[in-house]
């Protein structure tokens, strides 16, 4: 099974920003990063107008788009119960992934590195630490049972994901 890792954090913490350097680091070190993102938000990857969309609001359940250079599946889940990350999961081709990244899902049951930002109108005793969190990444020192890293040497947090996955 592949390994997966949350980065969770309040909003406005710095989640996909710390993602959007991760990720190139961890692909230097020859590790294939998938993602998955949770959104609050009611999103859509389509666009009016694109046939794809038109298809889709037609009343297709579900929608792949592929071109040369990528596909995407879109699944309509109107009724169904909260996003389940197994699921998600699940529906990654593993073959081609070291690692599952995710960002949000602060409440599953997966490996969790906690984002602590000082000005992010939270205090550090709101933290909730479970048997799950392996580090935490921060822009001020803090002295915890678990390893803590400068939120913004990403060279060292790739680090520590590397021997994570590797253990």
């Amino acid at each position: 099974m592949t390994p997966i890792l949350a980065i969770s954090a309040w909003s406005g913490s710095g989640k996909t920003t710390l993602l959007k350097k991760l990720i190139p680091a961890l692909c230097a070190k020859g590790i294939r990063p998938g993602l998955i993102k949770h959104t609050h938000h009611n999103m859509d990857v389509d666009k009016p107008g694109k046939d794809s969309f038109e298809l889709r609001k037609a009343g297709a359940t579900q929608t792949i788009v592929a071109s040369h250079q990528r596909w995407a599946l879109m699944t309509e889940t109107p009724d169904e119960a909260p996003l389940d990350l197994s699921y998600l999961v699940s529906r990654m081709a593993h073959s081609t992934l070291d690692l599952v990244l995710v960002e949000g899902f602060k409440h599953e049951a997966v490996a969790k590195i906690l984002l602590f930002r000082r000005d992010a109108g939270h205090d550090v005793s709101e933290l909730t630490f479970d048997e799950y969190v392996i580090a935490v990444a921060s822009d001020v020192e803090l002295n915890l049972q678990v390893p803590v890293f400068d939120l913004n040497n990403v060279d060292k947090i790739a680090d520590f994901i590397a021997g994570w996955c590797a253990s």
